[in-house]
């Protein structure tokens, strides 16, 4: 079983509408997810993020964040405690410290980290890889 960190620019895909970018390659991640084949970590930041992303840049409301969050919750993610030492590494290259809990995350899991985040994939070559560019 293949093991990826996912970021929350991937999974909120798998809630979205076809008019997002990149949303057919995010549920061929939940499609492998779902079939057994994908084993899924994340920092434990991951589904309020996506949360967030859901209600502030598609103006969701109460009623389909709740559907999300209870979807979310259902997920079997090996949530990780980031070590921070890493995330400062990766701050002190000019990310968010929520960016790069992913990429700790990844490094500690020895995993790739999947992203629909150009910043991430420009800052963290080698550990991030894209939603477009990810092995099947």
């Amino acid at each position: 079983m293949r093991r990826v960190v996912l970021d929350a620019s991937v999974v909120m895909k798998w809630f979205k509408p076809e008019d997002e970018t990149s949303v057919s390659e995010a549920r061929l991640l939940r499609q492998e997810y779902e079939a057994g084949t994908l084993r899924l970590a994340a920092p434990f930041l991951l589904p309020f993020e996506v949360l967030n992303a859901l209600a502030r840049r598609w103006r969701w409301g109460t009623e389909d964040l709740g559907a999300t969050a209870s979807a979310l919750d259902e997920l079997a993610v090996d949530y990780v405690q980031p070590d921070l030492v890493a995330v400062t590494g990766w701050v002190g290259r000019g990310l968010s410290a929520y960016d790069a809990a992913y990429l700790a995350v990844a490094e500690q899991e020895r995993a790739p980290l999947i992203t629909a985040d150009e910043r991430l994939l420009v800052t963290a070559k080698g550990v991030a890889v894209g939603l477009t560019e990810r092995e099947t």
